[in-house]
């Protein structure tokens, strides 16, 4: 799907306010709010928009540390990186993962409230990961950019 510049603007300003009214975002875009609607419809089922969500100050939910940890495997075969992607995806203590070309097949971001927290989810969810040869931590000291919102374009595409 093209994105228009209307599209862009849609877009720019739901990453800003996802609950914004419909009416409300026709106007800051100049459309109808039925033409906005159908806008927001098309984006969503084209899989632009993947779904809306409430983010959480995880600090203020005392997860006050991120730790980034790689990993590398014992290989490279498809059964051992399924295996261990798998078991990733089933933690709720893992934030994020990513494959990765380089030194480390993997990197985790995970939350924790302090370094027992952290000595708790290493112990019950990271190290019983399957395939793992090597694991390196290292704890960011605090964040300085953390965006949600993917630019978009000023350009019409």
């Amino acid at each position: 799907m093209k994105l228009d510049r209307i599209d862009q603007k849609i877009l720019t300003v739901l990453q800003e306010d996802g609950r914004i009214a419909n009416a409300d975002l026709a106007d800051q875009v100049g459309l109808s709010p039925s033409a906005c609607l159908r806008r927001m419809r098309a984006l969503e089922e084209a899989g632009i928009i993947d779904k809306y969500v409430a983010l959480l100050d995880q600090r203020k939910l005392g997860r006050k540390m991120d730790i980034f940890v790689e990993i590398s495997l014992v290989g490279q075969s498809n059964e051992v990186l399924e295996n261990f992607e798998r078991a990733v995806s089933r933690s709720s203590e893992i934030m994020e993962c990513f494959l990765m070309a380089g030194d480390a097949d993997y990197i985790l971001r995970v939350t924790a409230a302090d370094p027992t927290d952290f000595e708790r989810i290493h112990r019950e969810h990271l190290a019983r990961l399957p395939g793992v040869l090597r694991m390196k931590s290292s704890f960011a000291i605090r964040p300085i950019v953390r965006k949600t919102a993917f630019p978009m374009k000023t350009e019409t595409t």
